[in-house]
């Protein structure tokens, strides 16, 4: 019980200092992410920067991970084994790349922004998952056997 409470604890202190560095970086400001993606008029580039700085640590952390046989905390590793480029990876970013456009925020911001007590970011976690939801009750209907008929 004792190991499983200090995992929660490193879990919950990483977790912090990752939402601290996106306050920091300003992904948690919806203006800022929209002046990133504003290419036609006042654009602003400082967010390629922390996109940058996520995709090479991202980058190490992997190659690191990749020699690995089990996390910092011994736990089993669970990296992804596909590289298909899909349909519903396609239509699944576009989904992403859209909602992030329109409301200026992505998935973890949000919840950052949200536990800051912004109500337009308890808005768009309460849509995103309502999303979730939909997706995962459509996704068992197709793939639900035929119904026997007598």
């Amino acid at each position: 019980m004792k190991h499983l409470t200090a995992h929660r604890l490193i879990e919950f202190l990483v977790g912090l200092l990752f939402g601290w560095g996106l306050m920091i970086a300003g992904m948690t400001d919806p203006g800022k992410v929209i002046g990133f993606l504003d290419l036609a008029g006042l654009w602003d580039p400082s967010l390629a920067f922390v996109m940058g700085g996520a995709i090479a640590v991202g980058v190490l952390a992997f190659a690191a991970a990749r020699k690995r046989a089990s996390t910092l905390l011994g736990g089993a590793f669970h990296l992804p084994a596909s590289r298909d480029i899909d349909k519903p990876l396609v239509i699944g970013s576009l989904l992403f790349g859209a909602g992030w456009g329109l409301a200026g925020f992505c998935p973890g911001p949000a919840i950052v922004s949200m536990a800051a007590g912004q109500g337009k970011a308890l808005v768009f976690v309460l849509a995103m998952v309502a999303g979730m939801a939909l997706y995962e009750f459509m996704d068992r209907l197709s793939h639900r056997p035929p119904a026997q008929t007598a």
